[in-house]
Order: C-alpha cells, then structure tokens, then sequence
C-alpha cells in the first residue's frame, strides 16, 4: 500500500476515532469544479469491528462510517455514519451550546471564518445548516455544509459542498441596485406560465417572475438555471430541419456514470477528460450525431428540437434539447442525450415526456381574464432584490449580482395573489 494511503487511513482513523473499526475498503473518484479544476477524492468504507459480515441485502452494516477526503488539501468532504449511529468511542464530541462549538469545529476542519464565508442558515432536530457566503452575501451557485449529532453530541453525519472561493476570484463591490432603478425588468421578468396543484390535480394559469441575476452595474443578466446546474456550458441554439426520416431503429447503449479511478492517477492530478472544452470538431460532429438520432427517434418533428448546449460529465458529453415550441407549463419539454466522448455517437437519450404526461389527468386550467398589465400593478410591490456573488463563467470571477425574483404570483383567471409555495 503507497505511504501516501497509509498517511490518508491513520489520519482519518484519528480525526474520527475509529479504534473500534476496520477499513473495509476505499476507491478513488474525480470530479471537476466550476473552475475547470480536477478534484480528486478517497472514499473509505469502515466497518465496526463487530460487523464481519455484509449485511444480506448488501447494504452496509449499521454503524459504518463511510469518510471522503480531498487527497490533496487533506480535507474532508463528508463522514456519514450509517443509520445515525455511531461505535466511535472517542469520535467527534460537541460540548454545548452545539451550535459555537460546531462553528468552532468547522472553522478548524475547513480553515473558513463563520460570517465571511459560511453562515448559520436553519436549525432543526439536532442537525445544522450552513450556507456559503462571502463576507455575508450569499453566494450563487451555493456550497453548503450540514451537520447532525446524536443525542449524545456525537457526530454521525457531517458534508460540505461548494467552492469557497479565494479573494482572487471575487470582484468586491458595494452593492448599488434597487428595485426602483429595474422597473423595467420587473414586468420583463413576469411571466405566464401554467402552475400544476398535485393536491387539487389541477393546472393554475398564473402570472409569476422568471428569477434572474442582474450585475451590479445592470450591463448584464445571468439566467437563473445556468447557476442552478451548477456547470460551464457551451451554448449552441441549433434548431434541427430534415428532410427525410431514417428508418432504421435507435439502439440505446447501457451507460454508466461512475469511472474506474486509478491510484496512479489520482496522485499524479491527472486532469479529468470533462476539464477539456468541446473542441470545434466534436460540436460539429455532435450535431451530425444529434441530427441522426433525431430522424430516428423522432422522425416527424422536423423544426422541432433546438439543441441548447453540451457540457461533459463522466466520459459523455451532454446535450440538452428543447421543444421549440413549449407549451405554457412551468415544466419544459427536453431530452437530454448522452452521446459517447471517444465515438462521437448517441448512445442514450432521457425524455420527459412521460413525467409531463401526468399533469394530461389534472384538470385543466381555467380561461385567463386577467392582462400581464393588471397582474404586474398588483404584485409589483411584492418584488424582492437580494445581493449575491455570482459566479460568471465568462468572467471566470465571482460578480456582485442583485438576484430579482417574487415569492407570490397572480392567478390568471381570477385576479387572486397566491405565494407560489401554496401551489
């Protein structure tokens, strides 16, 4: 076993307290950040010592702790211990009042400063939430970290998530929007869309703000779902025309997500395949393939299909397809198709289409008598602005962004303001 493992195992074994446990097994994984960087991780499997045995369904054993760390910076990801119950005997303890100590806990493990870059965001039933902050702005796309104890104080879960970015990477400023100065925007932003109720099994006409990003400076928005994705698009806008068909069937390929992650590579950083952009050849030769697989699987919408972007991700490269012509459900018609990154071919494609099928059974959304007009002067002081640093991936930098959106809505066919999280 290489020094460097043995050094990760004694490490975590200490950090935990797993005297009383056994390494089971561990594995490698890679990932690449927003910032197009390779992160490489060990995930650990450890047993109790009274567990000598899988249990019968395969899953493990009450108790075990299943530990990820960064095996470079040597921080720890996560340390989930299954089931909520821990054998750790002298594991990770937290004095009372738990929240200062597990600030004090995180700040230590992490080497983050509570209020600058992390900040208290819910409490509830022994577990903590925290967000990403920078200097208490939050923070888009958000990293999170979650903690729970037992009744004891002990720790059973712990996990963080995001980028916590350098001060390099932020572009400081005083926050100067106001929703005054984005009067404009505010009705440009409020949409008609179609709300599905799955307690009433029924479909609500309303009119609701579509969130969005504005900078600083109003020079530029950033749509909300490229944040949410969290990833480095490469937008396309192709819209798809054929003129003939291709009969002969789509075979689906069996795709897996999951990559066999050498030590070797691990420890020499090897940059993960998903860091690389998509060359001008692969686009072309994506869309060829695109095109093929769309005269086979949909051989009658011709016009129909614009393909939005590609992204990688594990060995595939992604394209995200939208219906060009959408209908006024909150819920978009797409297809994804996973497309092979060596070949160049589709080997497998996802459709909402049957998920959208459901709401054919709600009942059907009543005539709008309202005009976007009347329902913008009765929500309009309902607007919210809030400051976030955003990630432009254009910029490469963190941004200061007011993030305009609006918990409420007005029902189309009535008039009536409703909070959307009623719906």
């Amino acid at each position: 076993m290489n020094s460097r493992i043995e050094e990760v195992i004694e490490l975590t074994r200490s950090k935990f307290g797993l005297d009383n446990y056994y390494l089971k097994r561990y594995q490698f994984d890679r990932s690449v950040n927003i910032f197009k960087e390779t992160v490489y991780t060990m995930c650990m499997e450890w047993f109790p010592n009274h567990a000598t045995v899988q249990e019968d369904d395969d899953s493990n054993p009450q108790g075990t702790a299943i530990i990820e760390i960064d095996i470079n910076s040597l921080k720890f990801k996560s340390a989930i211990f299954v089931m909520g119950e821990t054998f750790a005997q002298y594991g990770v303890k937290f004095a009372t009042p738990y929240k200062s100590s597990i600030i004090k806990w995180i700040e230590q493990e992490t080497g983050l400063t509570y209020g600058k870059q992390f900040q208290l965001q819910k409490e509830e039933d022994g577990n903590i939430y925290f967000r990403e902050c920078i200097n208490g702005v939050a923070v888009s796309p958000s990293g999170s970290i979650e903690i729970k104890l037992n009744q004891e104080g002990k720790l059973t879960f712990f996990s963080i998530h995001g980028h916590f970015p350098s001060k390099e990477l932020i572009r400081e400023e005083e926050f100067s929007l106001s929703l005054d100065s984005l009067s404009h925007l505010k009705k440009e932003q409020l949409k008609l869309v179609e709300f599905p109720s799955y307690e009433q099994k029924k479909i609500y006409p309303v009119y609701a703000v579509e969130e969005i990003y504005i900078t600083n400076d109003q020079r530029l928005t950033i749509p909300f779902e490229f944040i949410v994705d969290k990833r480095s698009y490469l937008t396309i806008n192709k819209t798809f025309y054929w003129e003939s068909p291709i009969s002969e069937s789509f075979d689906r390929e069996k795709i897996t997500m999951t990559e066999e992650i050498t030590e070797e590579q691990a420890y020499s950083c090897e940059p993960s395949p998903d860091s690389f952009p998509i060359s001008k050849e692969e686009q072309e030769k994506c869309v060829l393939a695109i095109k093929d697989f769309l005269r086979q699987e949909y051989p009658n919408d011709t016009g129909n299909w614009v393909l939005k972007y590609l992204y990688r991700d594990k060995g595939y490269i992604h394209a995200v397809l939208k219906a060009n012509k959408q209908d006024d459900l909150v819920f978009e018609r797409k297809v994804k198709v996973f497309i092979d990154a060596k070949r160049l071919q589709v080997v497998n494609y996802m459709d909402n289409k049957p998920m959208l099928e459901i709401f054919d059974q709600f009942h059907a959304p009543e005539k709008v008598t309202i005009t976007k007009n009347e329902a913008y002067e009765k929500i309009k002081e309902l607007f919210v602005l809030k400051p976030y640093y955003v990630y432009d991936f254009k910029q490469n930098l963190y941004v200061l962004c007011g993030k305009l959106d609006c918990e409420y809505g007005v029902i189309a066919s009535n008039g009536k303001i409703i909070a959307l999280d009623d719906l």
